[in-house]
């Protein structure tokens, strides 16, 4: 059958073309789903199409152009495969699956039925929701908590917001007043801004010369990880909750020696080390974060609405890449509708 779906063709190129999906019969833990709206990982998806992702020039790599892009879809099962006990036709699910009008999607990754009165879009951004949640899976959060945001885009927006839901003292971190002003709304009341000095000095007035007992580098990137150090208190945690993918010069050694002289912690944050679902009873998986996502915004603990800036056709998938990538005060988040596709 044809589909249509968003391909990175190489660095700085994409389009939506049209292809042939292969559809004999399903495995028997296969689905196939009719995509309604897909939202764009503005992480892993810009670097991949800039290339700031060396892998994307590595022949047989997972993310090797030509790419098929997105790990974030809504849409409504249309067949399933004789195995499959995590949906039945015509249930909505959200998924990982990519940017593609109809997918062939395995039950081994992530199935999750979505409630009607949620709206599907939103229940789409909220995939960025899972990757921010990773940061609450890794920290020992304690009691009462200063938390130290650094980077109040999607990723960073959603994870201060959940250190807020567990009880946590956050302050968020952005020199683009727009993701502050977007974060106050979310209900993140202490953001800074300014150079790595001017926020670190309001870091140390608003907690009183404590700083943070957990921070946060939610930008992937090098620079911002020694940025977070000298905001994070003595005996805290730093989580490396974004993926560094650009090489920064600098001193390892004061990287090394501040974490072993004031016993700092280094936990990293990638959330595809949670396994799928539970392995053993009730234990952490991707299937219990999105319930908990869902539960939270059912419950108007988490905000996500207020973070999708667009929503645009597939069709103008280049105007959304390059509207993340270079007005990101603008394009704060970007769902493709393919219902209302041509």
């Amino acid at each position: 059958m044809k589909i249509r779906e968003v391909v990175v063709t190489g660095q700085n190129r994409v389009e939506l073309q049209t292809n042939e999906i292969d559809t004999p019969v399903l495995a028997a833990n296969e689905l196939l789903i009719d995509t309604e709206y897909t939202f764009i990982s503005s992480g892993t998806e810009l670097a991949n199409y800039t290339g700031r992702e060396p892998k994307v020039f590595q022949e047989g790599s997972w993310c090797a152009y030509p790419w098929r892009s997105g790990y974030a879809n809504v849409g409504i099962v249309r067949e399933i495969g004789s195995g499959v006990n995590r949906a039945a036709v015509g249930d909505r699910v959200f998924t990982y699956g990519r940017h593609a009008s109809t997918i062939r999607y395995s039950q081994d990754r992530l199935v999750a039925p979505v409630r009607e009165a949620v709206d599907p879009a939103v229940v789409a951004a909220s995939r960025m929701a899972g990757v921010a949640m990773t940061a609450i899976v890794v920290g020992e959060i304690g009691t009462n908590p200063w938390v130290v945001v650094f980077g109040l885009g999607l990723v960073g927006n959603l994870a201060s917001q959940m250190f807020q839901i567990h009880g946590c003292r956050v302050i968020g971190v952005d020199p683009v007043a727009e993701r502050r002003e977007l974060a106050q709304r979310c209900g993140i009341e202490a953001t800074v801004g300014g150079n790595a000095d001017e926020a670190q000095a309001q870091i140390q007035e608003i907690t009183g010369g404590e700083l943070g007992d957990i921070t946060v580098d939610a930008v992937g990137h090098s620079a911002v990880v020694m940025q977070a150090l000298r905001a994070t208190a003595n005996y805290g945690q730093i989580i490396i909750l974004g993926s560094p993918r650009v090489s920064v010069q600098g001193d390892l050694t004061e990287l090394l020696s501040d974490t072993h002289l004031r016993w700092i912690t280094i936990r990293g944050a990638l959330e595809w080390c949670v396994p799928m679902y539970p392995d053993i009873g009730n234990r952490t998986s991707q299937w219990s974060k999105q319930q908990t996502i869902f539960d939270w915004m059912a419950r108007g603990q988490l905000d996500v609405e207020p973070l999708i800036s667009h929503r645009l056709k597939p069709e103008r998938i280049k105007q959304a890449y390059d509207g993340l990538l270079n007005e990101p005060n603008l394009y704060t988040g970007v769902v493709l509708d393919w219902k209302s596709a041509s």
